[in-house]
């Protein structure tokens, strides 16, 4: 099976979310990602609370956030992409 073809796995369907969300994923990579999420039932359930909280968080201005709370998470997701 060429990569091109190739079957996503959740893992990679997690790392690539941000991609999807933001339009930035190659059309192949686009239709592997959404033939994934169609069929594994997990990542269907993952990409839909990924929407909810988008449409949620998406209200919060960066002005409201406790003073070093954006720092906190940078780091927090740079050690866990790193594990």
């Amino acid at each position: 099976m060429s990569q091109a073809t190739a079957q996503l796995s959740c893992q990679e369907l997690v790392e690539l979310v941000t991609d999807y969300f933001e339009g930035a994923l190659s059309p192949d990579e686009h239709s592997r990602f959404e033939a994934h999420a169609e069929r594994c039932q997990g990542c269907g359930v993952y990409l839909d609370q990924m929407r909810v909280t988008i449409a949620l968080l998406g209200h919060l201005r960066a002005d409201r956030l406790p003073d070093g709370a954006e720092q906190e998470l940078l780091e927090a997701f740079r050690g866990w992409r790193s594990t």
